[in-house]
């Protein structure tokens, strides 16, 4: 049996060959909300390798769990500009920063962080991210011209639509955790 980092990095591994890149790269809604959260996905999988080799790493620079999220939050916002998916298309170099940092500089960092944050630290970086992505919607939606050169308009508005659907799927979450405490079904 696999264990999770193991599977981590097949994951990343998968996602890295040329084939599978290009073709979830071809398609705007693909390469935003499934090939990056699953480089995320892949990261955080392999943060258990990197949290028992290196424990007094994250031991000293992520204690209470704050720099992990940061870094997390600015490679999220980063990688949801427009002309980085752009540039992850054109240039080699951003494509390789891309199969780096998702994985490395998002997941991992969100594995050891998350579970030293507080709830109301969790819930605050959810209703972030609700925000960014209802107002990253809003963007894609109704922008008067074409943000991205290497995808057609239909697929900016189509994607907005996505984001709006994360936001308003992360509304609903954020709902049922103040209506009902999950503590009581474990």
């Amino acid at each position: 049996m696999m264990n999770q980092s193991t599977l981590g990095l097949l994951l990343l591994v998968f996602l890295i060959i040329p084939p599978v890149a290009n073709l979830m790269e071809s398609v705007m809604i693909i390469h935003m909300h499934m090939q990056m959260p699953l480089l995320i996905i892949a990261g955080f999988l392999m943060g258990k390798f990197f949290q028992m080799r290196f424990p007094r790493f994250f031991e000293k620079w992520n204690n209470n769990g704050i720099p992990g999220v940061l870094l997390f939050i600015i490679i999220m916002a980063y990688w949801m500009l427009p002309r980085t998916m752009d540039e992850a298309l054109n240039l080699t170099s951003i494509e390789i920063f891309k199969f780096i940092s998702l994985p490395f500089l998002a997941g991992v960092p969100l594995r050891d962080s998350w579970r030293k944050l507080s709830k109301f630290g969790k819930n605050t970086l959810i209703v972030l991210f609700t925000l960014a992505f209802i107002f990253m919607g809003w963007l894609y939606i109704n922008s008067p011209i074409q943000l991205c050169n290497n995808y057609l308009v239909i697929e900016q508005i189509i994607l907005g639509w996505g984001f709006l659907t994360m936001g308003i799927g992360l509304i609903v979450y954020l709902g049922y955790t103040f209506f009902v405490d999950p503590s009581d079904y474990v």
